[in-house]
């Protein structure tokens, strides 16, 4: 099988797995419909990308419809983009300001009106022959890397904050939302750093070169597409939002020190909420909940949510998440000196205090006692 034949074949089987998964997105049972609906066009636009692998015969005679499928990857990352913002915030909702990131798409497509769309029949096969050498196509493909780099950093920065927010307000150990996110952007990164890779030798005379990494970005392609379909299997729910409107302590703090003019005052006033917030935490044992949040332990202790925030993670300098996993760790760290309940196994103990994940359990044990559950227990 020559190079050009294994290229078309990786196409056909990487859209035929797209138009699947997002099949699958847009009908499988979910709270997050939007965040399902928006990675579904994501990769029917992908799709759409991939067809120009095994489609190229059709150039000569529909040009209008290659135009608008080699153009149609400037909606990829815009739709990436919303996906994360509508996975990582619950309240996120499409508005009619987001249509603006369908901005560089019609900017390309209104350059090539009077060059193509706009052309007869007889240009347009002349067209063909020279279209790599047009200055559009230049200013095209550094469009293009310029969007991807800023919708890319976008979306770091869009988890970085979720996880701040996510640290600040929940105590649920599971991060699996983050970590799926960051890890799938990580691979797209990497994946157009290949792209961008093949469109610099399509000018160089590295021909042979240039097809062989059109085969490797292929393969990359369903890779990706086939991870994304087990991720999706695994995690239909595509995880749990925060909310778009929690602000972090850094933001809170401020307005919350306006109110106290006295500065000894306002030291004794924290001290006592901090006395007071230990003494329910280890009187009532809230954190055994494996869905605390801070607003429903705000309610709890009667204390508004904001100054909680401000009193947990900045004055005693911890997220709300280590604070609350800090009382878990040490309600196991108990129950493991117990004799009477060594019969318990380490699943067992760590539903028991609050955990909802071995993997989880164990990273915040190692983090407080430089061992594992296991080995804390034969060190006994």
């Amino acid at each position: 099988m020559d190079k050009l034949s294994l290229l078309q074949g990786i196409g056909r089987i990487s859209v035929f797995v797209s138009l699947l998964l997002a099949f699958f997105l847009v009908t499988v049972k979910t709270k997050n419909k939007l965040a399902n609906r928006l990675f579904a066009c994501f990769f029917i636009f992908s799709a759409i990308d991939l067809s120009g692998f095994f489609i190229d015969a059709v150039t000569r005679i529909e040009l209008n419809l290659e135009i608008f499928r080699s153009t149609a990857c400037l909606f990829g990352m815009p739709l990436f983009y919303l996906s994360v913002l509508a996975v990582c915030y619950s309240d996120f909702r499409l508005k009619w300001k987001h249509a603006l990131h369908s901005i560089p798409f019609l900017l390309v497509n209104l350059v090539f009106i009077p060059r193509i769309y706009l052309s007869n029949y007889i240009e347009r096969d002349t067209f063909v022959t020279i279209l790599n050498q047009m200055p559009e196509i230049y200013l095209i493909q550094i469009l293009i890397e310029f969007q991807y780099v800023f919708y890319i950093v976008g979306v770091f920065i869009i988890l970085k904050k979720y996880r701040e927010i996510y640290l600040e307000n929940y105590a649920d150990s599971s991060t699996a939302t983050y970590k799926w996110l960051f890890q799938i952007t990580c691979v797209f990164l990497i994946a157009h750093s290949i792209v961008a890779l093949k469109n610099i030798l399509r000018y160089t005379g590295f021909r042979e070169m240039f097809l062989w990494i059109n085969v490797l970005v292929g393969a990359v392609a369903l890779l990706i597409t086939c991870w994304f379909i087990m991720k999706a299997l695994n995690h239909p729910e595509l995880f749990r939002g925060v909310n778009s409107k929690l602000k972090l302590a850094k933001d809170i703090l401020p307005e919350v020190e306006e109110k106290t003019e006295c500065k000894d005052v306002h030291n004794n006033a924290i001290s006592s909420k901090i006395s007071k917030l230990k003494q329910y935490m280890d009187d009532k044992e809230p954190y055994l909940d494996q869905s605390l949040t801070i607003q429903e332990l705000a309610n709890q202790i009667n204390i508004p949510v904001r100054d909680l925030s401000v009193l947990i993670n900045h004055h005693m300098n911890q997220h709300f998440f280590d604070f609350v996993n800090e009382y878990r760790i040490k309600k196991a760290m108990g129950i493991l000196k117990d004799h009477s309940k060594s019969q318990l196994t380490v699943l067992e103990i760590l539903y028991e205090v609050g955990f909802n994940s071995k993997s989880s359990f164990n990273t915040s044990f190692k983090k407080y006692t430089n061992l594992t559950p296991t080995a804390y227990r034969k060190a006994l």
